[in-house]
């Protein structure tokens, strides 16, 4: 099944995958998905926010043990974030299958959409449209880098963007969750450990730095004269790392926007994301409020403000200042 997966949305110049929610290569992973539910015999289920559910037996007479994941990527990713959960899953129906298993309570295997959020912004959008973390006002109007809103997308797919919203049915379908995932760092490797279980999500969150400065030639403005954006990201990049370290958590630039981006002009405006996250809300949030005092103008939650993975019930949500 990995090796299936593993031709779609494939960058041939990097190896990294491309596979945004509700794009071709989306639409061919869900394709694939329906295909192994309905080759297993599995009731295929589609809620209304786009999340695939493949089900050995019946959940409307219990609550039952779901697992999966999801298939989208973000930008350049591996080829296991995600589809080693989904892959898994049918797998382990096949083990029991094979072993003449009978579950007293349904299986459940799920396909989340859009879990990345490389194309609009936000992560978790199937998941969180679900149980009503996020509006469906909200999510229709996440714009893409081409500047369509997810209600565009749907449209042009022939789905309903009304249909969107919380759907109690399919929450009270899910008795258990459990999820395989990738371990994306060395944890795992250096205590020469198969698997791991997770005790806890770490507190994140996404904020947008707009550094304004005035565009201006580079070649006749004089040094002294330039009022340089770039040189404020240099600083806010620096001092991310720096400060992330003194409080013990992790924090990232990874996405940049220059204006007019020339190679011949001085920036006007430099919009920069920052990832924070760490064991403590209190150590991320005092993280942003460093970079805060260190840069001018002032930090402005990005728009769309971005979310937070799922968290356990009563686990703390940072929200952006």
């Amino acid at each position: 099944m990995l090796e299936d997966l593993a031709r779609v949305g494939r960058d041939p110049a990097t190896g990294g995958y491309v596979r945004d929610a509700w794009s071709h290569a989306d639409q061919e992973l869900r394709e694939w998905f329906a295909g192994e539910a309905t080759r297993r015999g599995l009731d295929l289920r589609e809620d209304r926010n786009g999340n695939l559910w493949a089900w050995w037996g019946d959940p409307a007479r219990e609550p039952g043990v779901v697992t999966g994941s999801h298939l989208d990527s973000v930008r350049q990713g591996g080829a296991y974030d995600g589809p080693l959960g989904v892959v898994s899953a049918f797998a382990a129906i096949d083990l029991l299958r094979r072993r003449g298993f009978q579950p007293r309570r349904p299986l459940g295997v799920v396909c989340f959409t859009d879990e990345e959020g490389a194309r609009f912004g936000v992560p978790c959008v199937g998941s969180r449209l679900l149980t009503g973390a996020l509006t469906p006002e909200r999510a229709l109007g996440l714009t893409d880098d081409h500047g369509d809103t997810l209600a565009d997308v749907l449209t042009r797919l022939g789905r309903d963007p009304r249909a969107l919203g919380p759907d109690p049915e399919t929450l009270r379908a899910i008795g258990v969750f459990v999820e395989l995932h990738v371990e994306q760092g060395k944890g795992l490797v250096e205590h020469g450990r198969p698997v791991g279980v997770a005790s806890g999500i770490w507190p994140h969150g996404r904020w947008r730095f707009d550094l304004r400065g005035q565009a201006n030639h580079a070649g006749t403005t004089r040094l002294a004269d330039r009022h340089d954006p770039m040189l404020a990201l240099a600083r806010l990049v620096l001092a991310a790392r720096e400060h992330a370290a003194r409080r013990g958590v992790v924090a990232t630039v990874g996405k940049v926007l220059v204006s007019p981006n020339n190679a011949n002009a001085v920036p006007g405006l430099v919009s920069a994301w920052l990832d924070a996250r760490g064991p403590a809300e209190a150590d991320v949030r005092a993280l942003v409020a460093d970079l805060h005092h260190l840069t001018a103008p002032p930090v402005h939650p990005a728009a769309p403000q971005p979310p937070e993975p799922r968290t356990p019930a009563g686990s703390p949500r940072p929200q952006p200042p």
